[in-house]
């Protein structure tokens, strides 16, 4: 059975409202006190391993106001000598508030015990407990209390030298290895933390349970506060425990301790709770050296990318301390989040302007923005692993809108670049990504040419820019482009000065360059219709679903507009050359 911070959990583990972890003594042990020597167990044996953590005395009939979870009460049946009928019932009461045990002392009130009410106490297992006449209640609550007060503060300062020692490992450089090393050393059982994804982080233990506590079920520990959670047998021990490596609201995984021979107690949880604090202490530093590592790597990647970073000789060194290898052979990969998720409603109008949006769109605009950045997260991390897979001399790093990866393209052309290697980290990249990303999402793909040196990649960074959004435009999400493959849209895509497209597209269709027009939009497609299939007006009229004449009409139309093009073939290149630059409109 599994618990959570919001169940009481089995009797040997409690968790309290906050999710901190509290400490008592069992019924079982609490019989062992000197004080109750005499005291003698008449039913519930089942149920000797609840656990004891204050004590009451019943001095009201109606003390069901009064009781608390975890109580062990006492009562000589004073409030009830009037009315014994009302002892059938108490068991059930109190069981259902959660109480510990009821201890009774007979004899002055009380002759006996009603048998439905040590039938009901044997079959819910809530312990009945026969005191001796010559013990005074003060002398039991005295040293009850003493016993538990005492087990409390041995396992409070026996944590706090665990915290001591865990957080001197870390002062003294160590990390999750040196921690989990630690506690599977205090504790004589495995330990492991694992991420978000069951990935193992650092693990104590044979391989073999380090295996089996990455199986456990995720799902079932997912709702783990910050007490933790776990297995607890009959007796007050278990197989494993669970508990969440928090940071600043963040969740970064679990730490799990276990022990196949079921020897980890309710106590142990509490050493668990201060390892999964230095785990946390651990993994946010870990993440902010990465941070800078990989932010200070972007920014040399992008000073080469363009042309600030010095010559060739400088910028191979500097990448060799990275791990990167540019003195070689390389092409420029680029990756590019496709537009915004699936079913993800606009913030703005169509005018951009946020006219009329509703109350809650700037809250949604926020959402949406750490969708995004949740997004390129996973696409950064999904390539950095595939293109690492495939080439451990790769540059990757993670700029604002896309991840570039500079990759060794030694003794192969680009046709075998783009179908071997390159299709290989595409489908692996992809693969990951849809893995680790609750929304579906998918990203485009350009490539370069092979350059021969770092003083070319930012030629060739250009390349794969314009590849994936050239590549876009023409196959839509997904789709995966090299630069000399894109044909006539590679040379459109040279010209360095879009208002000169514009003008060549306006000057070359004239009314039909707009987009206002429905009339004017449905002929600009009959001319590219036409175009495709070489001016075939049979094939054109099938493809459009038009009759022979109306398309013939159209065609009139289209020449009194544009020219004679059905007879100069100079003026059909123009014109189809202008529906590509209309084609690529956006890039």
């Amino acid at each position: 059975m599994s618990y959570t911070s919001a169940d009481p959990g089995p009797p040997a583990l409690r968790l309290a409202s906050t999710g901190t972890l509290t400490y008592g003594l069992s019924v079982g042990e609490v019989l062992g006190v000197s004080t109750l020597n005499g005291a003698r167990l008449i039913a519930g044996r089942t149920g000797l391993d609840r656990i004891v953590q204050r004590l009451n005395v019943m001095e009201v009939p109606d003390i069901l106001s009064w009781v608390k979870p975890n109580e062990l009460l006492l009562t000589t049946g004073y409030p009830l000598r009037n009315t014994p009928q009302s002892l059938d019932n108490l068991v059930a009461d109190l069981d259902e508030r959660g109480l510990a045990a009821l201890a009774i002392k007979l004899g002055r009130y009380l002759d006996s015990l009603p048998a439905e009410m040590i039938a009901q106490a044997d079959r819910r297992g809530f312990p009945l407990i026969l005191l001796p006449n010559d013990v005074g209640f003060d002398d039991i609550l005295n040293q009850v209390l003493t016993d538990i007060l005492n087990r409390q503060a041995a396992v409070l300062a026996r944590t706090e030298e665990v915290h001591r020692a865990l957080v001197q490992i870390v002062l003294c450089g160590g990390g999750l290895q040196e921690v989990v090393d630690e506690v599977a050393t205090l504790l004589d059982v495995a330990v492991v933390v694992l991420d978000g994804e069951q990935r193992v982080l650092a693990g104590a233990g044979p391989d073999e349970h380090v295996q089996a506590m990455r199986a456990f079920d995720a799902g079932r520990h997912a709702a783990c506060g910050r007490g933790g959670c776990g297995i607890i047998g009959a007796h007050g021990t278990g197989d494993h425990l669970v508990v969440p490596v928090m940071a600043g609201g963040f969740d970064h995984g679990r730490i799990v301790a276990f022990s196949p021979a079921g020897t980890l107690r309710g106590t142990d949880l509490g050493i668990l709770e201060r390892a999964a604090t230095v785990a946390a202490l651990v993994v946010t530093k870990q993440q902010a050296v990465a941070a800078v590592e990989s932010k200070y790597r972007a920014d040399f990647l992008r000073d080469i990318l363009a042309g600030r970073a010095g010559e060739d000789g400088r910028v191979i060194a500097h990448c060799d301390g990275f791990g990167w290898n540019l003195d070689r052979p390389v092409m420029v990969v680029v990756a590019e989040l496709d537009g915004r998720p699936r079913g993800a409603p606009a913030a703005a109008d169509a005018d951009g302007k946020g006219r009329g949006r509703a109350p809650d769109a700037d809250g949604a605009a926020r959402g949406r923005g750490a969708e995004e950045r949740t997004a390129q997260e996973r696409l950064a991390a999904a390539w950095t692993t595939a293109v690492r897979r495939h080439d451990r001399g790769a540059a990757v790093a993670s700029f604002a809108h896309e991840v570039v990866a500079v990759v060794g393209a030694d003794g192969l052309d680009s046709a075998e670049l783009t179908a071997g290697p390159v299709q290989a980290m595409v489908k692996e990249a992809s693969s990951i990504f849809a893995e680790h990303l609750p929304v579906r999402r998918t990203f485009s793909t350009g490539i370069s040419r092979t350059v021969p040196s770092p003083a070319a990649l930012p030629e060739a960074y250009e390349q794969a820019v314009k590849a994936v959004r050239v590549g876009r435009q023409l196959n839509g999400a997904g789709a995966r482009a090299h630069f000399d493959q894109l044909g006539v849209y590679r040379l459109l895509s040279l010209v360095s000065d879009p208002e000169e497209l514009h003008a060549f597209v306006r000057e070359t269709l004239g009314d039909l360059a707009a987009d206002d027009e429905p009339e004017l939009v449905d002929l600009r497609r009959t001319l590219q219709v036409l175009l495709e299939t070489n001016l075939n007006v049979a094939e054109t009229a099938r493809r459009l679903h038009f009759h022979y004449n109306t398309l013939r009409y159209r065609i009139g139309k289209l020449e009194r507009m544009l020219g004679a093009f059905t007879e100069d073939a100079h003026l059909r290149l123009n014109l189809t050359l202008a529906l590509h630059v209309l084609r690529m409109r956006g890039i």
